[in-house]
């Protein structure tokens, strides 16, 4: 047995821990069309190899003020609280993704996805769904003074199947000019707190197909160095960039502090995430294969260990011994008395017939007898004194309420205690019929 189970755990772990290894699209490690290992390293090429990482699993507790995180087409949201606590410190975000699960992260900052002009008045090949981005000049008092940092070195963009973005207060950077329609922003960047924020509406734009274009790449090198350049407050910074994509994990808390609060709100975000995952996918097939696995082999242990059982042999039923509560007698009535299921206003009742069949016995009374003829010929007999009496009927009076709700159908509850002190109160009377009303009537016989 111990053999079996090892061999099945063997086989089943390998399935439980197996996953998929197709790359999903912008995925950083993918050098396919759809891949982003271009984009990796013209951000590495910029900057320093050693300064760009790219993970699956964002620990909150390794980055710094300094760091920057780009966040590319993630498919769940990022804890909210993290990433104001990172950007209110000073570091910088930049959120690449079009279609993606960012919109909840994106409205904290009151920044909206809309759809791209329908009549885009420039596009690659006439496509309205390869429109072409050009960096937005800046105007103060009626001249242009410029466009934003990141696209200093841009002429345009090729975007591919974009949204776009609507924002109250921050800086546009990039737009789609439209015929007819009005133009729309692609790309809105400013400061959070300390730090700062930059949204791009297309995450296609830096895919390995889409950086063939010259003014594709230079926004992701420019982009690399508006994350991590000097800040005129704050000095040197000397920081990384932390690249993270699609489905990645998250951990620990940002500068290594984290509320109770903050955990349960992440732990409960982390749950509803899963739920709508597996409501909207399903359970994953390796998962689904392993709960099967693991369902057929304890259902294979469970018929093993009842085959194998030994079971005490039964004795014939004519051999076997009757059960007490179906005998007869005395031994009979008494076992069905004291079974659990039986309610207790019988029980009280048998003290009832018993105290009235001895006392009738013992005083000359012929059954049946009432309950005041009973308490006379105990008082007569002088068994009890008045307080005695006082109890008895008492008793008597309980008994017959007892008896008649039985009679009814409808038993009245009885406690425990109260069947205990009613049998210790027939067993008195009964003592004391026997020791002084038994003496007494013979006496006045005499």
């Amino acid at each position: 047995m111990l053999r079996l189970l090892a061999l099945c755990s063997v086989l089943v772990a390998p399935l439980l821990c197996s996953r998929r290894a197709d790359a999903a699209p912008f995925d950083p490690a993918d050098t396919g069309w759809e891949g982003c290992s271009s984009f990796l390293q013209i951000l590495r090429n910029t900057i320093g190899p050693s300064n760009v990482v790219a993970t699956s699993t964002l620990a909150w507790s390794d980055l710094k003020p300094e760091d920057a995180l780009i966040v590319l087409h993630p498919v769940q949201p990022i804890n909210p609280e993290e990433l104001s606590a990172f950007l209110k410190s000073g570091g910088r975000v930049a959120v690449l993704d079009d279609f993606g699960a960012a919109d909840e992260n994106l409205k904290r900052f009151q920044i909206e996805r809309i759809a791209p002009p329908s009549r885009p008045a420039r596009a690659l090949r006439n496509n309205p769904a390869l429109a072409i981005a050009e960096p937005v000049s800046d105007v103060a008092a009626g001249l242009v003074v410029g466009v934003h940092p990141i696209v200093a070195n841009v002429s345009q963009v090729v975007t591919n199947h974009p949204s776009t973005l609507t924002h109250p207060n921050l800086t546009p950077v990039l737009r789609i000019a439209a015929r007819g329609e009005p133009d729309a922003v692609l790309a809105v960047a400013g400061k959070v707190g300390s730090g700062r924020l930059f949204v791009l509406s297309d995450s296609s734009i830096v895919i390995n197909q889409m950086l063939r274009y010259p003014g594709n790449r230079a926004l992701v090198a420019s982009l690399a160095q508006y994350l991590v350049e000097d800040d005129k407050d704050v000095g040197r910074r000397q920081g990384r960039i932390f690249v993270v994509a699609n489905q990645f994990q998250e951990s620990g808390a940002f500068g290594g502090q984290s509320g109770f609060a903050r955990s349960i709100g992440a732990t409960l975000r982390d749950l509803g995430r899963l739920l709508a995952d597996t409501h909207r996918a399903g359970v994953p097939s390796h998962v689904a294969f392993g709960i099967g696995a693991i369902g057929a082999l304890a259902t294979l242990l469970w018929l093993t260990l009842s085959a194998a059982r030994a079971y005490r042999r039964a004795p014939p039923r004519f051999a076997r011994a009757a059960p007490l509560v179906a005998q007869g007698g005395v031994a009979g009535r008494a076992a069905v008395l004291a079974a659990p299921s039986t309610h207790r206003a019988l029980a009280l009742l048998e003290l009832k017939s018993a105290l009235e069949e001895v006392t009738a016995s013992r005083l000359g009374l012929d059954l049946p007898v009432s309950a005041p003829t009973l308490i006379e010929a105990v008082r007569r007999s002088g068994a009890l004194d008045e307080p005695g009496l006082k109890a008895m009927k008492q008793m008597l009076f309980t008994m017959g309420m007892v008896e008649t709700s039985v009679a009814a159908g409808k038993p009245i509850r009885v406690r425990e205690r109260d069947l205990k002190a009613a049998a210790a109160q027939v067993h008195d009377i009964i003592d004391s019929v026997d020791q002084r009303g038994s003496s007494r009537t013979a006496q006045q016989g005499s």
